[in-house]
C-alpha cells in the first residue's frame, strides 16, 4: 500500500490538472482500503476522511478522478453496501 500511495503521489505532483482536493480523497481511500486492488468505499467517510464539506463537490471530484484516468469507480446505490474503487 505504501509503494502504491508514493506511485499516486509521484504522479499526482507532475499532473496539473489534480488539486488538492482530488489528492485528499485518493488519500482517504488509500485510509479505507484493506487487501486487494479494490477499495469499498462510504461517501460520508470519504468526506470525513478528506474534509470534503459538500456532496456536489464529492461527486465532482470522484467524477474528474475518473476521466483523468486514476481511479475506475462503481456506484452503490444500496444504503448498506458502499461503492468500489480500484487505483489504476
Amino acid at each position: 500500500m505504501k509503494r502504491e500511495l508514493l506511485e499516486f503521489l509521484q504522479k499526482a505532483s507532475e499532473d496539473t490538472r489534480l488539486q488538492a482536493t482530488h489528492i485528499n480523497v485518493i488519500i482517504a481511500a488509500f485510509c479505507l482500503k484493506e487487501a486487494g486492488d479494490i477499495i469499498q468505499i462510504s461517501r460520508k467517510k470519504i468526506m470525513k476522511l478528506s474534509s470534503v464539506r459538500s456532496i456536489s463537490t464529492y461527486h465532482k471530484c470522484i467524477a474528474e478522478l475518473v476521466s483523468f484516468g486514476y481511479i475506475i469507480y462503481q456506484p452503490s446505490y444500496h444504503p448498506t453496501e458502499g461503492s468500489k474503487i480500484q487505483l489504476i
